[in-house]
């Protein structure tokens, strides 16, 4: 069954961090595009900034900005057409030869959120494994599909979301009184309290969105 996850990548070489890093407040998004070439690294961006001219300088010093073509400029917003530099980070080649596709990217909190359309879970499980294999810091925020491991319903979670949520529904974090405090729950798990407060919490998101049939969620 496919599914679709939203994942928060982030890496010190993936495409145009040294101008986010350089720039406060520049928005950049990918413009989706009907090529399926696992090779093509020439794409073209959506850019929203205030200063054009700062903005090209920023580009031209940006380590992994080959080349740059403007395509069209209006109201503190461009379009260009940019190449890469050989050693940016990418996760394009890799969603492409799983045959998924990347539905939506956009610029978040130093790094790229994008949006993964993927065969299965077994395809996400490759593009999480490559990206692992790259230093490339990839955090599921979200993910929805009809079916989980070995048939059963995901309601949209990850496995890690689904035996939280479970350990805390067991362990009586969830009635009230509560009979366990997070901490008990993280210590179980070896985790933090704010980690295991996060996955609890996107974990909720997830199967609220799954089941009521929202698919835009709180970041």
């Amino acid at each position: 069954m496919s599914v679709t996850a939203k994942v928060l990548l982030k890496h010190d070489r993936l495409a145009f961090v040294p101008t986010l890093r350089a720039l406060d407040g520049v928005e950049i998004s990918v413009i989706a595009q009907g090529t399926t070439d696992p090779e093509r690294t020439v794409f073209p961006f959506y850019v929203e900034y205030e200063d054009r001219a700062e903005l090209e300088r920023s580009f031209d010093a940006d380590e992994t900005v080959a080349r740059y073509e403007l395509v069209d400029w209006t109201d503190e917003a461009g379009i260009y057409n940019t190449e890469y530099t050989p050693d940016t980070k990418l996760i394009s080649t890799v969603v492409t030869e799983v045959n998924g596709v990347l539905a939506h990217t956009e610029t978040r909190g130093g790094g790229w959120l994008a949006r993964l359309l993927l065969p299965n879970r077994a395809a996400l499980g490759t593009v999480w494994e490559y990206a692992s294999e790259n230093d490339i810091e990839f955090e599921i925020v979200e993910i929805y599909g009809n079916d989980g491991v070995a048939g059963e319903t995901s309601y949209g979670l990850t496995d890690e979301q689904r035996a939280t949520l479970l350990l805390a529904y067991e362990r009586g974090y969830f009635s009230e009184p509560r009979e366990v405090a997070l901490g008990g729950i993280a210590d179980e798990l070896g985790l933090s309290s704010t980690a295991t407060s996060g996955r609890l919490r996107r974990g909720i998101r997830n199967l609220v969105a799954a089941t009521l049939g929202g698919s835009e969620t709180e970041e």
